[in-house]
């Protein structure tokens, strides 16, 4: 990964944080897009420290907002003259209902509209920079999820399992549709579910849940690999287009590959959050 720059959201712990100190550790130039930017410092800190001569920065992103989402745009676009990877990893699983701060349901808002405008904001810079990547953090607890695009903005009764199905649900449905859109521009897109991990995702949720995950979770480390493999392996490098788990291509539920549904997702997202 020299000479490589990657981008990934939700940096500053868990998944993102392994992600981010493994692909230093090859020699990219990784810049971590988070909210909390002293947890992000504090990241950048250890990931230098295990990692000499790391390359890493700090960009602020929320992706409850998007004017944040497009001021970390921006910025990125200001600092990288090439982008190879955008790692689209932060999550949110609320225990009830929020919004963001342009009133979606949070966790359609971060996990997907959020992620869907920042990559629409630099692909130009990736197809520029290819052969490049998109990967996009899903779940296996897409399955059994549906699109319901009246919830997006006013759900009629919240469910946090169902909010958050329906959001990874549309993390594949989106990177399937970004890979056919990207067909021919060098910028391959894929999306993955990293196993039950051990991260700070579930931090809102009942004591359960917290407690059930710490103890059976894999570690963060482990969780990264497919992260990992999926921006790096040059194996992978025309690969699009596909769902990954434990490192091996795997189909996901049908409705992750019903095409009209992403194409009305992808038109739909693209009138929310503004972009062309």
């Amino acid at each position: 990964m020299t000479g490589k720059t990657v981008l990934i959201t939700g940096a500053s712990a868990g998944i993102g944080k392994a992600t981010a100190s493994e692909l230093a550790a090859g020699g990219a130039r990784v810049a971590l897009l988070c909210r909390d930017l002293a947890k992000a410092e504090q990241a950048r800190a250890e990931i230098r420290a295990r990692t000499s001569g790391a390359q890493v920065d700090v960009l602020a992103l929320d992706l409850r907002s998007f004017a944040s989402v497009r001021a970390c745009a921006k910025e990125a676009l200001e600092r990288y003259p090439k982008i190879d990877v955008l790692l689209n990893n932060a999550g949110v699983f609320p225990p009830t209902l929020r919004t963001t701060a342009d009133g979606f349901e949070e966790q359609i808002g971060v996990n997907h509209l959020g992620h869907f405008l920042l990559t629409n904001l630099l692909f130009e810079r990736l197809a520029t920079s290819a052969p490049a990547r998109v990967v996009t953090v899903s779940s296996m607890m897409h399955a059994g999820g549906a699109i319901d695009f009246a919830s997006f903005r006013a759900p009629e009764k919240y469910s946090s399992f169902t909010a958050y199905r329906q959001s990874k649900l549309a993390n594949i449905l989106f990177a399937n549709e970004l890979a056919r859109r990207a067909a021919g521009r060098g910028v391959t897109s894929n999306s993955l579910h990293p196993g039950g991990v051990a991260t700070e995702i579930a931090r809102d949720s009942n004591f359960v849940m917290r407690v059930g995950m710490r103890l059976v979770g894999a570690s963060p480390e482990k969780g990264a690999r497919t992260s990992v493999q999926l921006a790096s392996d040059p194996a992978l490098e025309r690969t699009t287009g596909k769902y990954f788990v434990s490192g091996k291509e795997k189909a996901p539920d049908r409705a992750a590959l019903d095409e009209s549904v992403a194409k009305r997702l992808w038109d739909e997202s693209a009138k929310l959050v503004g972009a062309g």
